[in-house]
């Protein structure tokens, strides 16, 4: 049985944003997103948070030459998107490095470093003042 090599062809890249983790696949196909084993639309339903996760792709033109695996966890859905937006770039980075200068360009390179800020003890809260936390 002969094994075609465009089968074995496959790139990875971690994304990270706020709590939620994304290990995104990229293997040579016809345009397919999954994420978590179901469909993008039915995962995300929301059509900004499809464009957020399509745009690393849509800046490259290759929307319809990547079948895209992702597993992701961790956060909500704001989050999720980004992070997956962030393995994707990554990805496609290690797939052909001429990219890179188009993505970073967009801002798509650098890991958002924002996360939630913790609570502090004797606060309600991780910046209200202790005199105003009794509420």
């Amino acid at each position: 049985m002969a094994v075609n090599k465009t089968d074995l062809v496959q790139y990875h890249g971690v994304g990270r944003r706020k709590k939620s983790v994304a290990r995104v696949f990229l293997r040579p196909g016809t345009g397919n997103i999954t994420v978590n084993g179901k469909p993008l639309e039915q995962y995300l339903p929301s059509e900004i948070l499809q464009q957020v996760v399509k745009s690393p792709l849509d800046l490259t033109n290759t929307l319809d030459q990547f079948d895209v695996i992702v597993n992701v966890n961790g956060g909500g859905f704001t989050g999720q998107s980004g992070a997956i937006r962030h393995g994707i770039t990554r990805a496609l980075m290690e797939a052909n490095e001429g990219y890179r200068p188009v993505l970073k360009a967009a801002g798509f390179v650098t890991r958002d470093p924002r996360a939630k800020e913790r609570k502090k003890y004797g606060l309600k809260a991780a910046r209200r003042s202790p005199q105003y936390s009794k509420r």
